[in-house]
């Protein structure tokens, strides 16, 4: 098939290299002059494993292109994806006018039948509102042409994304149309006929409204796991308890299962945050509580604050005599996304209490470069950037892992004690082995692995100096 793609970004680039490596010609389309240049140079503007290799192959081999305008691209396209983005407005709502703009040009652009494909999270009813737009600007140029409007949200992890891409849990399309799902049937057929699959026939029709809702109720509920473990981290720290045992003993119930019950130090990123936000917005914009989400939003945000009250708990408020080592700045691990990452939080509260930053990433550095606030830091030298994780621990008083990267799950727990003023340890994702950190000679301090006794440094050093 010849298909397009509008937004290269992180969605639109996975969907457009998978189809292209499937066999079709695929065009992604995107306004951003610079990324379509360096897109065609074999320079990619995310990080995702296995990514680079599959465009270069593809774009060598001609069944991929990148372009600037929907107008350059000469075949006329059997199915047209929408993957722009749908940031938070002000409101939390989801701002859908990149939708309603590329809406707009497929109205501009099609001469034929095609089928438009909502691949961006967006609320439920827009395809109506994509419908309406491309329909208006058709009239606006005197034809007549008849295309279909379908939803397929993506459910693409970060660090995974091809392998989700091409191995689906599964496949959830919207339409009202037997034309529609012909097609769409027929473009997905090369994944579903993959032996890998363990249900090669998990691909779910149903109404446009219940796929747009789908993706929201998806994201939510895995946002909302998240939450509860963390929640319940902070009342097992309280009461004595390991919430690592609680998440086996939980896990193992087959009504519930393991996944997204990992305690940590907050969730983040491009989906979960936004999408929880217009859910909410929804909700209200219906007459209904949302309660539930609500309380998700809160303890998120309350958990991005848990290691930097953890090193306030010890050090006392004045932090302006401490520096901390940082590992990890994306939200999760496998990407260099640092958007509403638990790491910002970390690290805009540790520095305005005067502390300096040493901070390492495998991935992120270069993005973190980008983003204003983490250039300002930079500039004032209150954050600095290391080569590589040991540097990081130079004359540190206090490591804070942030990010689950695999490097950091077997570290030199030796040499970094050599390296580190004080021996101490925040482990925002109950990454390491507690008794093993604690025989290698470091505190160490999880989320919710019982209660913790906190040596207040601060104090302690003050009535030593009293007695000298």
């Amino acid at each position: 098939m010849n298909i397009t793609i509008i937004g290269a970004g992180y969605v639109g680039l996975v969907t457009g290299a998978c189809f292209a490596e499937l066999g079709n010609h695929v065009f992604c389309i995107d306004i951003n002059e610079k990324k379509i240049h360096d897109l065609n140079q074999g320079i990619l503007p995310i990080y995702e494993p296995g990514l680079e290799e599959m465009i270069i192959s593809n774009t060598q081999q001609g069944r991929l292109q990148f372009a600037t305008s929907l107008f350059a691209v000469s075949a006329e396209p059997d199915a047209i994806f929408i993957a722009v983005g749908t940031p938070s407005d002000e409101a939390g709502a989801a701002n859908i006018q990149y939708v309603l703009d590329a809406a707009k040009d497929i109205g501009n652009k099609i001469n034929k039948y095609c089928v438009v494909v909502d691949k961006s999270t967006v609320p439920v009813g827009m395809a109506d509102q994509v419908q309406q737009t491309i329909q208006h600007t058709l009239q606006q140029r005197g034809l007549i042409i008849s295309f279909d409007v379908v939803s397929n949200p993506e459910f693409l992890r970060e660090g995974a994304a091809i392998e989700d891409f091409m191995q689906p849990d599964r496949i959830i399309i919207g339409l009202s149309s037997e034309h529609a799902k012909k097609m769409m049937s027929d473009l997905y057929s090369p994944i579903l006929r993959n032996p890998v699959l363990r249900n090669p026939e998990r691909i779910y029709f149903m109404s446009v409204k219940d796929a747009e809702m789908t993706k929201y109720a998806a994201n939510a509920m895995l946002a909302t796991r998240i939450s509860f473990m963390n929640e319940m981290a902070v009342l097992c720290e309280k009461m004595d308890v390991d919430i690592e045992k609680v998440r086996i003993g939980i896990g193992s119930d087959a009504r519930i299962g393991s996944a997204f019950l990992n305690a940590g130090c907050g969730y983040g990123g491009s989906c979960f945050p936004k999408d929880v936000r217009a859910l909410v917005k929804m909700a209200e914009q219906h007459q209904v509580q949302p309660v539930i989400l609500q309380a998700v939003e809160q303890r998120n945000a309350l958990q991005k604050h848990i290691l930097s009250e953890r090193v306030t708990d010890i050090f006392g408020e004045d932090l302006s005599d401490i520096t901390i080592a940082v590992w990890g700045l994306a939200f999760k691990p496998g990407t260099d996304d640092m958007r509403e990452a638990a790491s910002l939080v970390f690290i805009e509260n540790v520095i305005k209490r005067g502390a300096r930053v040493h901070a390492y990433d495998p991935a992120a550095m270069q993005v973190a470069k980008t983003m204003p606030v983490v250039a300002h830091w930079l500039q004032s030298g209150q954050l600095s950037l290391t080569e590589n994780q040991y540097d990081a621990l130079r004359d540190v008083s206090v490591l804070a892992l942030v990010t689950e990267w695999k490097l950091f799950c077997y570290p030199d727990f030796a040499a970094m004690k050599n390296l580190m003023c004080q021996p101490i340890i925040l482990d925002g994702r109950n990454q390491y082995n507690p008794e093993q950190v604690r025989a290698a000679g470091f505190e160490y301090y999880g989320i919710g692995r019982r209660k913790q006794q906190i040596k207040k440094r601060q104090l302690v050093e003050t009535l030593v100096e009293e007695i000298a």
